[in-house]
């Protein structure tokens, strides 16, 4: 363990300090360059990434469709976090956290923008009465787990999946402080999953389509190469959840769009149109860019 490390008085940016994000991290906000995001023809544009927090929103995207609600069709822009295209002037405008995902809602006049994963799933759920508890008393039931998982995932992403996965040097408390807090959170979920079929009762909500991303592919083994180190199997009820939204054909569909990693076959740059998962091809994905 380091313990020569004493914090100065006052803390100054440090651009050499390494690490898979150091070219984009930095300690003030606002756009880097200027660059206008494309405007597709549907109502909703969304400007994302397929990473966790990004899968949220196209899984509901492609509920909705599934669901009949032609009003949610959306066209998917690629935003390349690696690249800094987040801190482009045209998505600080929509977003000015400069995180995906960010969303145009072109159904009103003028187009309201809406950050924050979250937000968007609760603006458009609403939007259309879709994956929200029927029994009105089970509302706030919802809302506590899709808040928890908003305010517990950033433990496993930037303090778990960061120093297990992509800090320069590893850093034995901080990986296992992380660890510890992963898994006991994994321990939170799998003992609701024990009495629950979905995360509220039997009914599939926008709180099971915020959760599985982080939690339910950290089951099925897909974050940080980490399965085995976290034992992840031992929690049974999260792998039969998880399992059985894996299954879903929109959460497949969702999880495919603005992804750049992993089988090319499974990779959806940009998503214009429904026919667009039929017609990938690794050309194609690459014509995209």
């Amino acid at each position: 363990m380091t313990t020569d490390y004493t914090p100065p008085k006052v803390w100054t940016w440090d651009k050499a300090n390494g690490g898979a994000f150091a070219s984009t991290n930095r300690p003030i906000a606002g756009s880097t360059h200027d660059k206008a995001l494309p405007v597709g023809k549907h109502p909703y544009q969304l400007y994302s990434m397929g990473t966790p927090n990004g899968v949220k929103v196209t899984i509901l995207l492609e509920e909705l469709l599934a669901a009949g609600v032609a009003e949610a069709e959306y066209d998917a822009w690629l935003i390349r976090i690696g690249s800094g295209d987040q801190f482009g002037s045209g998505f600080v405008a929509v977003n000015p956290n400069s995180k995906i995902p960010a969303l145009m809602d072109h159904t009103t006049t003028p187009p309201t923008r809406v950050f924050e994963s979250g937000a968007i799933l609760m603006h458009l759920a609403e939007r259309y009465g879709k994956f929200l508890p029927s029994d009105p008393a089970l509302r706030p039931e919802m809302l506590s787990w899709l808040f928890w998982q908003m305010g517990s995932a950033p433990f496993v992403g930037g303090g778990f999946g960061h120093f297990y996965a992509y800090a320069p040097e590893k850093i034995e408390y901080a990986i296992n402080r992380y660890a510890m807090e992963t898994k006991r959170q994994m321990d939170v979920l799998d003992r609701h999953l024990a009495d629950n079929a979905y995360i509220v009762g039997d009914e599939y909500t926008i709180a099971d389509m915020a959760i599985w991303p982080w939690y339910g592919q950290m089951a099925l083994g897909r974050l940080y190469n980490a399965a085995e180190f976290l034992d992840v199997t031992s929690y049974r009820n999260v792998l039969r959840w998880a399992e059985m939204l894996d299954a879903r054909p929109a959460v497949k569909r969702g999880r495919m769009v603005n992804r750049t990693s992993g089988d090319p076959a499974l990779q959806l740059h940009e998503r214009h149109d429904a026919s667009d998962f039929d017609l990938r091809t690794q050309d194609k994905l690459v014509s995209q860019d």
